[in-house]
């Protein structure tokens, strides 16, 4: 896959470079209604259509790079709702087994019969 997209770039830069330099005509470019300053061959049209598409490649890869971070970061707070929801259902039934527990042995201490405290007489 990498080899492949290494080709084409090759071949985009080859056809570029075919491209800028047959086209040696006059040319005006023009933007909004006036004319650009500076393009006037038809290879500056040309180098100018080019850095419009770099600049609008660069911005769909920034939207793409955004878009894939907030994806995994919808993705994380997700799993950590989730582990959150799991550790408190994991607390809760330590919670009611040590409430038993406690319970049981409120009862053990209430069960036995109870010694009375015998009175020491002073000597």
């Amino acid at each position: 896959m990498i080899f492949l997209g290494l080709v084409l770039a090759l071949a985009a830069i080859v056809v570029g470079v075919v491209v800028v330099l047959d086209n040696a005509g006059e040319a005006q470019l023009s933007m909004f209604g006036d004319a650009v300053p500076g393009i006037t061959e038809q290879w500056h049209v040309f180098m100018a259509g080019a850095v419009v598409a770099i600049v609008f490649m660069a911005g769909m890869v920034v939207a793409a790079l955004g878009f894939k971070r907030a994806v995994s970061m919808r993705r994380e707070l997700r799993d950590l709702r989730d582990e959150h929801e799991e550790s408190l259902q994991t607390l809760e039934m330590e919670r009611r087994k040590l409430q038993q527990a406690l319970a049981q042995a409120r009862r053990g201490v209430d069960d036995r019969p109870s010694v009375p405290a015998q009175r020491i007489a002073p000597n």
